[in-house]
C-alpha cells in the first residue's frame, strides 16, 4: 500500500498544494505551526473520511474560505486509485473513489489504511478508557466495514437514549420508549463486543513479543479486554451476548433513570495492559508505559498487514523526538516494510537513522529537498 500523491486546496493552512511522495520513507521537517501535522491529518482524512483532531469539517477549512478539497493517488492491492473529498459550509460532503461517489466515508478504508502515532499516544496506557477505545475503534473501522457501521449506529442510539434520560423528568412518557432503544443497543453492542474481543486477542499476540524485544526480555506484557460484567465470555455467539447485555441493562435501569445517564453498554469498554501481571496504568514507569504504547501501535500495524495483506501507511508525527535512542532504534527497526511518513523539526538527526526523501514545510508550502 502506497500513497503517491496528495493535493490540498484550502485545507487548514494550505491554500493550494500538490506533493509527490517517496514510495518508502518521507521525512517532513519544519518549525512548529507550519503545517506538518496538517499534512498528516489530510492523509488520515483520505483513509477514514474524517479528521482525528476534530469532528467538525468546518474547522478543516482554510481561514476565510468556504470549502476544502483533498485528493490522493494511492496504489493498493495491485490497483491504482484516486480518492477525493469535497466538503464545505452548508453543503453535504462529497467523497469519490476513481470518480465514483461512495455511500459512506468508511468506504475510503477499502483503499487506504493508516496508523497514526503522535507524542500524546505515548501516554495511551496512562490515559482513561476513552483513549484506548478510540485506539481500537480507529483500527477496526478501517479493517471491518460492518464494525464501522455498527459503531456509528450504536453512537446514535447512545446519544438518543441519553437525551431521553435527561428529558424524562419533564416528560415521563419518554420512559416507555427505552425498551426499544435498549434492545437495539444490545443487538448492536453485541456486534461491537464480537469484533473488539477478537481484535484485542490479536493485539496481545503481536504486542507481547514486540514489548519483550524492546524491553530486552525483562518484562512480559499481556492485554485483557474489559466489557460489562454480565458478559462472561466475549467470544460467545451473538444471541448469548445480546441476552447478557440485556441482563446488564435491567440491572442498571433504575440507576440510569435516577442519574439521567446511560450506564450500561460497551461504550464503557476498556483494555487492561499488564506488565508481569500488574496493571501498567497503575504501576509502570514512564519508560515502561512508552514501550507498551509503542508495542500496541506497532502491533496494530501488524494486524492490518495480516488482515488486508499489505502494511498500512505509518504516520509518525514528531514521535521520535520524544524517545530515547534505544526506543528510536526499536521503532525504526520495525518499520522496514511499508511506506512511512515522519515529521520532525530538524532533519539532520534523522538522516543518520533512515533513508528516504526530505520535504520542508513553511507557512503551508511544501518543497522537496
Amino acid at each position: 500500500m502506497r500513497l503517491d500523491r496528495v493535493k490540498l486546496e484550502n485545507f487548514r493552512n494550505y491554500a493550494a498544494q500538490e506533493v509527490f511522495f517517496d514510495p518508502v520513507c518521507s521525512v517532513i521537517c519544519g518549525e512548529n505551526a507550519q503545517g506538518k501535522t496538517n499534512l498528516l491529518e489530510a492523509m488520515v482524512c483520505l483513509s477514514t473520511g474524517k479528521s482525528h483532531r476534530t469532528r467538525a469539517d468546518r474547522e478543516l477549512i482554510r481561514f476565510e474560505q468556504q470549502s476544502f478539497r483533498l485528493e490522493g493517488t494511492i496504489r493498493a492491492r495491485d490497483r491504482d486509485f484516486v480518492s477525493r473529498i469535497d466538503a464545505g459550509a452548508g453543503k453535504k460532503k462529497r467523497i469519490t473513489i476513481n470518480d465514483v461517489p461512495v455511500r459512506a466515508a468508511s468506504d475510503l478504508s477499502g483503499v487506504l489504511n493508516t496508523i497514526f502515532f503522535c507524542p500524546e499516544d505515548l501516554q495511551l496506557i496512562k490515559e482513561g478508557a476513552a483513549a484506548r477505545r478510540r485506539f481500537i475503534d480507529t483500527s477496526l473501522c478501517q479493517l471491518r466495514p460492518r464494525y464501522s457501521a455498527a459503531l456509528s449506529e450504536y453512537q446514535r442510539l447512545h446519544e438518543h437514549k441519553t437525551r431521553i434520560l435527561r428529558d424524562c423528568d419533564g416528560r415521563p412518557d419518554l420512559i416507555a420508549t427505552l425498551p426499544d432503544f435498549d434492545l437495539r443497543m444490545a443487538e448492536v453492542g453485541a456486534v461491537l463486543i464480537h469484533y473488539r474481543s477478537r481484535f484485542v486477542k490479536m493485539l496481545s499476540q503481536y504486542a507481547a513479543p514486540a514489548h519483550s524485544e524492546c524491553s530486552g526480555g525483562r518484562e512480559e506484557l499481556s492485554i485483557q479486554y474489559k466489557t460489562v460484567k454480565t458478559v462472561t465470555d466475549p467470544f460467545a455467539d451473538h444471541k448469548t451476548l445480546v441476552a447478557q447485555l440485556q441482563e446488564h441493562q435491567r440491572e442498571h435501569h433504575h440507576a440510569e433513570v435516577s442519574s439521567r445517564q446511560c450506564l450500561s453498554g460497551p461504550h464503557k469498554d476498556d483494555i487492561e495492559v499488564l506488565l508481569d501481571g500488574l496493571s501498567a496504568r497503575s504501576y509502570a514507569s514512564q519508560g515502561q508505559t512508552r514501550t507498551a504504547a509503542l508495542a500496541l501501535k506497532l502491533a496494530a500495524r501488524e494486524i492490518h498487514k495480516e488482515i488486508i495483506g499489505e502494511y498500512p501507511i505509518l504516520l509518525l508525527d514528531d514521535v521520535l523526538s520524544e524517545l530515547d535512542p534505544k526506543r528510536q532504534e526499536y521503532v525504526l527497526n520495525r518499520i522496514g516494510s511499508g511506506q512511512v511518513f515522519i515529521t520532525c523539526c530538524e532533519e539532520d538527526r534523522l538522516h543518520s537513522l533512515l533513508s528516504g526523501s526530505v520535504y520542508r514545510v513553511k507557512g503551508g508550502v511544501i518543497t522537496r529537498q
